[in-house]
């Protein structure tokens, strides 16, 4: 049995670009600074010790819709924090709303011009890879499903189409942009679900932690965003020089510190982040009743907007992405016909849009309206133009 999970890791890992997973070891075993000690250290025990007592005091206080309310027009790096707000909860806000030391705005300013370059394969890869890919991390799966958000799908991708599209923005980390703000309403909506989900009942028949939402997940989380970004970009070809792929990296840095994770469990380099990637996200994919529930749900939004391809091809580009064993977990209906076509011509789309080839697939302008479809998900927020309000919770999903 476990040399059967150590094959399955490494063929999914070898699908998903993972290459060298070598199947389940102890989480954060790897080697290098971004890695757990001994158990009960690492990011695996770790939350976060200034917002999760304070939401938990607000919650249980009754003051989350007056904060909603309060912080509805807090919005860009630079507007003053809100009046309204509960003392402490304006005293956690002065803490934390702070770039890091250690941020390099040149390599952040790079990330911006590298995003704006690259936004049609960066958005695509956000929503139709990482953001199915989540549907089968289980404990991510099921902490969605089971909390409020998991209740309105359409709402919840809007607010993920918000972060993704903030962090992506030209001067996002910059006084004018917007996602020093969204990173720490995300942080605190995170605090309040470590208090609400081990309230429901529903999640603790089917969670394997008793506190969701663990430094450890959020790199599990990066990884499957960043991580699997970064590492197609380089399989497909895309030109990616060094500077650039330094600067995307940095910008996941700062991102993932914004949401709390302590510094020294942030991988350093890329190589660093793809061998605890190969740990720590490959061989933990699998199937849920919850995951399966929300991919068709997140499909089916998809599908909403006029793609100008069909469902089946959307199946099938998913598969192409991320492997054609997490479409079966997922139950997608197999169109062999569109496999073909995204399998041959895909890369001689990227070729010629690219300007490496002077040849134009006679599907170019099906493709290209079908990224810019995907991308235009993130430009609009899931939504409108309009930023997508993010508000903390009260309480989870019914059963």
């Amino acid at each position: 049995m476990e040399n059967l999970s150590r094959r399955k890791a490494l063929s999914l890992g070898v699908a998903l670009g993972l290459v060298g997973v070598a199947g389940p070891v102890p989480a954060w075993a790897s080697t290098g600074p971004a890695n757990g000690a001994a158990a009960g250290t690492g990011p695996e025990w770790i939350w976060d010790d200034a917002a999760d007592p304070l939401m938990a005091s607000m919650i249980d206080g009754g003051h989350v819709p007056a904060i909603n309310t309060a912080w509805a027009s807090w919005v860009d790096n630079n507007d003053p924090l809100p009046s309204g707000l509960p003392t402490e909860f304006t005293a956690y806000l002065r803490q934390v709303n702070r770039m890091p030391s250690w941020a390099d705005p040149a390599k952040l300013a790079r990330a911006a011009d590298f995003n704006r370059r690259k936004d049609t394969y960066l958005f695509m890869l956000y929503g139709l890879g990482s953001g199915i890919m989540s549907t089968v991390i289980p404990r991510e799966a099921k902490s969605v499903y089971w909390s409020a958000g998991g209740a309105d799908m359409q709402d919840r991708a809007a607010k993920t189409f918000t972060f993704g599209y903030d962090l992506s923005q030209r001067g996002a980390f910059e006084p004018t942009g917007q996602f020093v703000v969204t990173a720490n309403k995300t942080r605190v909506v995170h605090a309040a679900v470590r208090h609400l989900l081990p309230q429901s009942p529903h999640w603790k028949a089917v969670a394997d932690e008793t506190i969701p939402i663990s430094a450890a997940d959020i790199l599990v989380t990066f990884h499957s965003l960043g991580t699997f970004v970064h590492r197609k970009l380089l399989d497909w070809r895309i030109p990616y020089p060094a500077a650039d792929q330094e600067a995307f990296l940095h910008s996941w840095q700062v991102a993932v510190h914004l949401l709390g994770v302590p510094y020294e469990h942030i991988p350093r380099t890329w190589a660093e982040a793809e061998a605890q990637s190969a740990r720590v996200l490959t061989p933990i994919l699998t199937p849920s009743t919850e995951g399966i529930a929300l991919a068709e749900e997140l499909l089916g939004l998809t599908a909403q907007i006029d793609l100008g391809v069909t469902r089946g091809f959307l199946n099938e580009f998913v598969r192409y992405v991320l492997s054609d064993e997490v479409g079966d977990w997922l139950g997608l209906r197999r169109d062999y016909a569109a496999a073909a076509l995204v399998r041959t011509v895909w890369p001689a789309f990227i070729l010629f849009r690219e300007g490496l080839s002077p040849v134009m697939p006679g599907t170019f302008y099906m493709f290209d309206q079908f990224i810019r479809a995907v991308a235009m998900l993130f430009l609009n927020k899931g939504s409108s133009g309009t930023t997508t309000p993010i508000t903390i919770p009260t309480g989870n999903r019914p059963g």
